[in-house]
Order: structure tokens, then sequence, then C-alpha cells
């Protein structure tokens, strides 16, 4: 995403005295950053925890209420896994992302495949999945339980 295509930057109005309030930018980056936690299966602790900040705090970053540092931006790209431009939609070359409930239902799918404890079931969940998605059920590329190390 290029300058002018963020949103508005204009200086943020202040509530009378203090700092001034957060921005629609503000807004985007905590989106962004609240999009990346859902999608890694992070909960607001574990990553308030990796900040060091109460997890309060974080829901206030991740709502806009309130600004993040430029320290604390970095810290929490490194959170993430993502570049510290991923919060201003640089690098989504490749398209927008999967809607947040897709990215959710496909973790936990993942997730349930992947405690599946015997094989025999875990290739029939693989077939029944191709099956739907207009594969066919004996399509190559094996169950996907190789591609989780069972």
């Amino acid at each position: 995403m290029t300058a002018a295509a963020l949103p508005e930057t204009a200086p943020s109005p202040r509530g009378g005295r203090g700092r001034p309030r957060a921005g629609a930018l503000d807004v985007l980056v905590g989106k962004r950053a609240r999009e990346r936690r859902r999608a890694l299966g992070l909960t607001v602790q574990e990553v308030a925890a990796v900040l060091g900040v109460p997890y309060q705090q974080l829901h206030k970053y991740e709502t806009g209420a309130n600004r993040l540092s430029a320290g604390r931006l970095f810290l929490l790209a490194g959170a993430l896994g993502v570049e510290v431009g991923h919060f201003f939609g640089e690098g989504e070359a490749d398209g927008p992302a999967a809607p947040a409930g897709q990215r959710r239902a496909l973790l936990g799918l993942v997730r349930n495949f992947a405690r599946i404890p015997d094989r025999q079931q875990r290739e029939a969940v693989a077939r029944l999945a191709r099956t739907l998605a207009g594969l066919g059920g004996d399509a190559a590329g094996g169950d996907g339980a190789a591609a989780l190390g069972r």
C-alpha cells in the first residue's frame, strides 16, 4: 500500500490537553494486528505477555483506542511473525487475505485433523474433503497426514 492509499493522517484532534487521540491509521494498524493474532490462533493474553503490557492495553491497541509506539509496533511485528509494514497493508501482492471467519475455520479444521489419532480415519477425512471439493476421493497427494508428520 502506498502512502497515498493510507487513511487520512491529518493531525488527530486533541481532547483538550494531553496527547492526540488515535486516528484512522491507528485503527488500521490495530485491525491488522488483531487479524494476524487471530489467524495465528493466539489469545490477547499471550501476545500482551510478549509485549509486556496488560491484555487490556493490547485490546486498546487492536481497537485503535490507543496508539502504538514505534518500539512497541516493532515488538508486536516480531511476536506475530510479520514485518512492520504488514500493519500498513504492505506486502499484499497476491490480493487480500481470506476473511477472518474463514481463516479461523481453516485453523480449527487443521487443528482437529491433526488430533485424529487413527491413520485410517485421517485418510477417510482427507478423502471426504477431496470429494466435497470436487477433486475426487482418490486424487494423488495422499491423505495430508504425511504433511503433518503422522
